[in-house]
């Protein structure tokens, strides 16, 4: 597969590639903002992935299933590393809905669905990806994620952008500097705006980089919301994005953000299956991993990030000056 320019600039910047500051670093409340990362990969298993990561970022690991664990205590903070496949850690459904499945007690699902969640691991382990999943962290630490990445590589992790099944994503967990309507509806215009030079240097990397890409936002919804007269309150904004996306597979996925507010109406409007996790934060999907590729670095794609919250800045409503007296 041919590389992709931002794999191939990834190359060439690491390992002290420079991680650009957003325009507005600080929450409303004047502390830092923060981002969670989420690498996906392939090769080793996440037992093994897990243990190269304790021996390098220090901490312990912990088993929640054999197909997910915790390191904790690591120099970046607790670190997830999983099998990406929901059917492979059915305790987590459980325990969402409250049943035993099977168990009799409510406590974890039973044998036969265990059992049946490690066959099926078992047997799509080697095309599904696993996945490394970082904690809030403030925005000057990112170079460190680096530092883990190359961790995985040296592991024996895998892949440049895209397998046959779909994306090896690069996700950041994004908390927006506040919660307000004209704040978030003012990030996803920008973002919308470079949609498609998004799109395109992300699938630069040939056929597989381009069908794993989410798909576009549809063509009405843009409309709308590049209206100049588009300014909602967070009920339209809600209802505006689920009636157009009931879904999390969007470039710029507003479900979380959306759910921590209104979990239940959110819950309410998307198919039952439909994975979403309420929290604070406005979940980038579109930039693809490269661990495969030895010193890679995650800060191309963080860029281009940026590049979106400094475009929405400029074009951001200005308070107006007071008259002089």
């Amino acid at each position: 597969m041919v590389e992709s320019p931002m794999a191939e600039s990834s190359r060439a910047e690491s390992p002290s590639a420079a991680f650009r500051r957003p325009p507005r670093p600080l929450r409303a409340d004047g502390t830092p903002r923060r981002v969670g990362v989420e690498i996906e990969f392939m090769g080793p298993p996440a037992r093994v992935a897990a243990t190269a990561l304790a021996a390098g970022l220090g901490g312990r690991v912990a088993e929640e299933d054999p197909h997910a664990f915790r390191v904790e205590g690591t120099s970046l903070g607790d670190i997830r590393v999983e099998l990406d496949l929901r059917a492979a850690h059915p305790q987590r459904r459980v325990s969402k809905q409250g049943s035993g499945q099977g168990s009799g007690q409510g406590a974890g699902p039973g044998l036969p669905v265990r059992a049946a969640g490690r066959t099926l691991a078992a047997f799509l382990g080697p095309v599904v990806p696993r996945e490394a999943i970082t904690g809030p962290l403030a925005f000057d630490r990112l170079p460190e994620v680096d530092r883990l990445a190359a961790l995985l590589h040296g592991a024996g992790g895998r892949g440049r952008g895209a397998v046959l099944l779909g994306s090896l994503g690069l996700h950041f967990n994004v908390e927006p500097p506040d919660l307000d309507a004209a704040t978030l509806t003012g990030l996803l215009r920008a973002y919308l705006r470079r949609e498609p030079d998004l799109r395109r240097a992300t699938a630069a990397g040939g056929f597989l980089a381009a069908r794993g890409l989410p798909p576009p936002f549809p063509a009405p919804y843009v409309a709308r919301v590049l209206d100049p007269g588009y300014r909602p309150d967070l009920d339209a904004l809600a209802r505006d994005y689920l009636a157009d996306n009931p879904t999390r597979h969007r470039g710029l996925d507003m479900l979380p953000i959306l759910a921590h507010r209104d979990e239940a109406g959110v819950r309410a409007a998307l198919p039952p299956d439909e994975k979403v996790s309420p929290r604070p934060v406005l979940h980038y999907r579109m930039p693809q991993a490269h661990v495969g590729l030895a010193g890679w670095s995650l800060a191309p794609a963080w860029n281009l990030w940026v590049g979106v919250e400094e475009l929405a800045e400029e074009n951001a409503p200005q308070a107006a000056s007071p008259d002089p007296a």
